[in-house]
């Protein structure tokens, strides 16, 4: 095969997805899309104890000019559990998104992020929760 038949091979093969988000060099944002604005993005937790639980709640407000609706939310590791309001926020109305951490198996400092995925420009927005787990020895001082 010669090159062209190797890109039109992969072109085929691997075709091209539109994110209707992503805006390109030639394109200007969408002036009426929703506006994810977190109170706070990050927070710490400061000292938590050995094997307990502990959350946290993030407000936002949207201040875009249309309805803000969140796809999901994942977090980078199963210790922490999102979640998040889930009917679509008007302009102006706030929503909310809880973390839960679970500091079993877990001890010293930590920073867990979660990335929010909605219909935003850009479409990912992302959150960190923070501590340091003590130990079972530090705790019992």
């Amino acid at each position: 095969m010669n090159a062209a038949a190797n890109q039109a091979a992969d072109a085929t093969a691997n075709p091209t997805v539109d994110n209707p988000n992503v805006v390109g060099e030639s394109e200007t944002p969408n002036p009426n899309a929703p506006v994810m604005a977190f109170a706070e993005q990050e927070f710490d937790f400061k000292d938590i104890a050995a094997d307990s639980k502990v959350k946290h709640t993030f407000e936002f407000t949207n201040t875009g000019k249309s309805p803000l609706l969140i796809a999901d939310a994942t977090a980078s590791c199963g210790c922490t559990t999102p979640n998040w309001t889930k009917q679509p926020i008007a302009p102006g109305a706030k929503g909310t998104l809880e973390v839960q951490f679970d500091s079993r198996g877990k001890q010293g400092l930590i920073s867990k992020q979660v990335n929010v995925r909605a219909n935003t420009q850009p479409s990912i927005t992302t959150i960190t929760i923070k501590g340091n787990v003590l130990t079972g020895a530090t705790a019992a001082k």
